[in-house]
């Protein structure tokens, strides 16, 4: 009997989730609030999920500065 040792899937390819494991938080947020690109400026969830999250998590620049939102960059977690 051949002794198996080893990972038995090297060489296969990785199975990928549907969300992307690159995908920021802020990304999911939009996607789950099934935003455009277009929308996410008029939204108001959007912009309350930004303003508790701001320092935490990326959000756009273009974004913080339409909606006059300041990032403390000294904040830790």
């Amino acid at each position: 009997m051949a002794n198996r040792r080893g990972n038995p899937n090297w060489g296969k390819p990785l199975l990928h989730s549907s969300s992307s494991s690159s995908e920021s938080e802020f990304e999911k947020q939009v996607r789950q609030l099934k935003l455009t690109e277009r929308d996410c400026a008029a939204s108001d969830q959007l912009r309350l999920w930004c303003e508790e999250n701001k320092n935490r998590v990326y959000i756009p620049e273009s974004l913080l500065k339409h909606w006059g939102i300041s990032v403390n960059p000294y904040v830790s977690d």
